[in-house]
């Protein structure tokens, strides 16, 4: 188990490490499968025929009246959202906030409020045997083949995103429920609850098997991602972008980190203060997302989805709520339209209020399907304060400045 979650130490880049162990997660992951790939789609009938051991059920969904064992590019072109699920069960270490319920209460959510059809299984709990890592990161036996899966699970979903572009001009969004999460590891080895950098490999790999050059990636959990920024800070052809919480693990993100070399210029941080909220998003995205997506003309936008900045969240202080995020998942799926042809796969990082964390995924579904947000059944306003928007109009100004926006 150590040398196997050791297996960013090498001397070599952290982009090749990126690509070789693209082909052996890929290359690993299919063998866990009886067929087909790991995807659900939304709505209407569904099939449940793709079961990976105990660890992922699937579900499909999509506008025929048969059910074969895998859909179509076709029917997957007809359908409004992709997703994948991997909830890690027996990656988990009790009292710790990334646990092994995150998922399962995403999928619950989704299920009970009729967005999906069932998600996933029951699956047994393997306990805790081992713990090892760096910081707040742990490993249990399973951890290394789990986070395979979470990596194999994230590319499956950027092949079916890809697949049914080719047939509508309006494909579904991609969602991959995966954990362990990964936009803080780095080539050392895990980090700040990550294990292998999923976002980041799916990046590369939509650059060389599918031939997407340009890879827009937006980050807002509320944690810098700096594993995913450090992989591709001198590369031109992936343009990070981040907003994350002034001051917050890991420390790193600031607003003068520009990308390096040939990659200068392809990576924005935007530390926000404390406090910031829906406000602070619906400026960051009308002012800085927008404009830096339509210059670099990306030909996927890949997003990792934290939903730790949510109000209610432990971890952080930011003022998300559930509306924030639906209106993010709305805006992002309507920027993709525009700009790259609707090819467009949200990751999820962060988020550990489990009640935060699933209703604010579905929120994100509805926005994928085109239905009206239910955040005000979840929000309280009453809790919300008034957010530092002198300080938050102050940080996009600088930002805005640096990238000449």
């Amino acid at each position: 188990m150590e040398l196997q979650l050791q297996s960013f130490n090498s001397p070599l880049s952290f982009q090749r490490n990126m690509q070789h162990l693209s082909i052996h997660t890929l290359s690993n992951w299919r063998r866990f499968f009886k067929s087909g790939p790991c995807i659900g789609v939304t709505r209407n009938t569904y099939f449940k025929n793709l079961v990976l051991k105990r660890r992922i059920s699937i579900s499909s969904s999509y506008n025929v009246n048969k059910e074969p064992l895998v859909p179509s590019d076709l029917q997957l072109a007809s359908t409004k959202v992709i997703y994948s699920v991997a909830p890690a069960v027996g990656h988990n270490q009790e009292s710790h906030p990334e646990s092994n319920l995150r998922v399962p209460a995403i999928a619950s959510a989704l299920e009970q409020m009729k967005l999906t059809p069932k998600a996933m299984g029951k699956a047994s709990d393997q306990g805790l045997i081992l713990i090892e890592g760096s910081g707040p990161t742990y490993a249990t036996s399973s951890t290394f083949q789990d986070s395979l899966i979470a990596a194999g699970a994230g590319l499956a979903v950027v092949d079916s995103v890809v697949a049914a572009s080719r047939y509508s001009a309006e494909p579904p969004v991609g969602f991959a429920l995966i954990r362990p999460p990964g936009h803080h590891a780095i080539p050392k080895g895990p980090m700040g609850f990550c294990v292998f950098g999923n976002i980041a490999i799916a990046a590369r790999y939509a650059q060389r098997v599918h031939g997407l050059k340009r890879v827009f990636i937006i980050d807002f959990d509320v944690h810098h991602g700096n594993g995913t920024h450090d992989a591709f800070y001198e590369d031109p052809d992936i343009f990070f972008l981040s907003t994350h919480q002034d001051g917050s693990y890991p420390g790193t993100g600031k607003i003068n980190e520009v990308g390096r070399g040939q990659g200068e210029g392809a990576s924005l941080n935007l530390p926000l203060p404390g406090g910031s909220g829906d406000f602070a998003m619906r400026t960051v995205f009308d002012e800085v997302i927008v404009p830096c997506v339509q210059n670099f003309k990306p030909d996927i936008i890949l997003v990792s989805a934290g939903y730790d900045g949510h109000v209610l969240d432990p971890l952080a202080s930011l003022q998300f709520t559930t509306g924030t995020y639906y209106m993010l998942a709305a805006s992002i799926k309507q920027l993709a339209k525009e700009v790259c042809g609707g090819r467009c796969v949200f990751f999820l990082e962060g988020g550990y209020n489990l009640k935060s964390l699933s209703y604010s995924v579905a929120d994100s579904f509805r926005a994928f399907l085109g239905e009206a947000s239910l955040a005000s059944e979840f929000d309280n306003p009453a809790i919300l304060y008034e957010e530092p928007s002198t300080r938050i109009k102050e940080a996009i100004r600088k930002v805005k400045a640096i990238h000449s926006l």
